[in-house]
Formats: C-alpha cells, sequence, structure tokens
C-alpha cells in the first residue's frame, strides 16, 4: 500500500477510523470523511500524521449526490489520484417494520446505500483516466442473513451487494476492481452500549467464540486494496468469526 492514495467515508470512528489507521501504518496516504464528529475526525488527522504519510480529514456528507462529486474533485486535487475507495459510512436506525417510520426508512437507505452510488460514481471519472482501482464497500452479514428489526439496514447493506456486483462486471475491463467486505458482530462504540450479558449471547453464535475487532475488517480491507487481490473482483468477503456458516 505504500504511497497508494486512499479515500474512507466515515472514518472518525469504529470500523472506519480502524480501516483509516491500518492503511496509513501500511504507508498509505490517506483522505477520510466525517460529518457530524468535527472534532473526533480532526483528532484522527492528527494521530495519523504521526505515520509519516500524506493524511487529510474532510467534513463531507457522502448521502448529498453533489457534496460527492465536490469531494472526489477535492481529493484528486489535493492528493493527485485515488487509487483505493472504501465506502464505509452508514447508521442503524433499527425496529420492527410495523413501527419503523418512512423516515427511518429514507434515512438508512439514503446514508447507507444511496452514499456508495454518489461516490462510486464520482471516483471512477479518475480512476478509469487512470485505468487503475480498487472499490470496497462495507456491507454487513445483515445483508446476507436479514434481521428481525432492521428491515431498513438489511435492505440497504444487502442493495449494496448487488451494487457491487454489477460495477465489478461495468468496470473490469478499465482494470478497476469493486469488492464487498461484509462485517459480523464487531465491538465498536455502538457495540459498547450492550450489556455483558447480551454479549454472551452474541458470542455464542460465534465459531471462534469471540468479537472481532475494527482491525479484522481494517485487514480484510488492506488486502482487497493491494494488488495482492489484483484477480478478485465481484466478492464478498464475510470476516464474521464463522457466524454465517
Amino acid at each position: 500500500m505504500k504511497n497508494k492514495n486512499v479515500l474512507i467515508t466515515g472514518a472518525s470512528r469504529g470500523i472506519g477510523k480502524a480501516i483509516a489507521e491500518e492503511f496509513a501504518k501500511a504507508g498509505a496516504n490517506v483522505a477520510f470523511t466525517y460529518l457530524s464528529s468535527v472534532e473526533k475526525g480532526t483528532a484522527l488527522e492528527t494521530e495519523l500524521s504521526a505515520f509519516g504519510t500524506k493524511i487529510k480529514g474532510y467534513r463531507s456528507d457522502a448521502s448529498d449526490y453533489t457534496a460527492a462529486e465536490e469531494l472526489i474533485n477535492q481529493v484528486v486535487a489535493d492528493f493527485g489520484s485515488i487509487e483505493v475507495l472504501i465506502n464505509n459510512a452508514g447508521i442503524t436506525k433499527d425496529t420492527l417494520l410495523m413501527r419503523m417510520s418512512e423516515e427511518q426508512w429514507d434515512d438508512v437507505l439514503r446514508i447507507n446505500l444511496k452514499s456508495i452510488f454518489n461516490l462510486t460514481k464520482a471516483a471512477t471519472k479518475p480512476m478509469m483516466r487512470a485505468k487503475t482501482g480498487s472499490i470496497i464497500n462495507i456491507s454487513s452479514v445483515v445483508g446476507l442473513m436479514g434481521n428481525a428489526g432492521q428491515a431498513n439496514y438489511a435492505a440497504s447493506k444487502a442493495g449494496m451487494i448487488g451494487f457491487s456486483k454489477s460495477i465489478a462486471k461495468e468496470l473490469g475491463s478499465r482494470n478497476i476492481r469493486c469488492n464487498v467486505v461484509a462485517p459480523g458482530f464487531i465491538e465498536t462504540e455502538m457495540t459498547g452500549e450492550l450489556n455483558e450479558e447480551q454479549l454472551k449471547e452474541w458470542t455464542k453464535s460465534i465459531p471462534l467464540k469471540r468479537a472481532g475487532q475494527g482491525k479484522d475488517i481494517a485487514d480484510a480491507c488492506l488486502f482487497l486494496g493491494s494488488d495482492n487481490s489484483a484477480y478478485i473482483t465481484g466478492q464478498v468477503l464475510v470476516v464474521d468469526g464463522g457466524m454465517l456458516m
């Protein structure tokens, strides 16, 4: 990854932050986005700069079509190119379907799914000119198996898989790859709100008997962003400790 230019959305915390850290450690130049977590975004820029590569954070809304296009143009202007795009920005608004509002459905689909359309479409322009690129979309095992109370989230993550496979077919002839990483139960600030009993119930269903870490997802992204995966496209890499077996 040395000297490759990488853009990661939603990187101020959780999985996105772990991905940004591992890419910077590996020698990549890292551009990343944040939206509401301004202080965390600024702090991450300072933290990652210690690895000695070019680092820059951008406050940008991935679900806004115009903002996404402006972001890509700015990153290309600042870094010169984008070799790897990692679409990680996402939210949950969980509730049973009978209680789900139209707003809860629309918000999750807009932020989780429309954002990858926005960023991918904009990023393919400079990637096509360079005739190289790796696009990695962070989905979820919920997009493969569904989950009660997460119809909106599951739909967005399943849609991401279909989108990625289509893009892989469209852009393969231009040497642009598109793959999906589907995390299982990963310890983040969000899962930190669960109590000890809930954590035990989750880990019971995982063959490796532990929750995943952000680094587990970051390592998968490093592989798919590197030349070690040069002949891999249109695939879903499930990182879940065996939960879906």
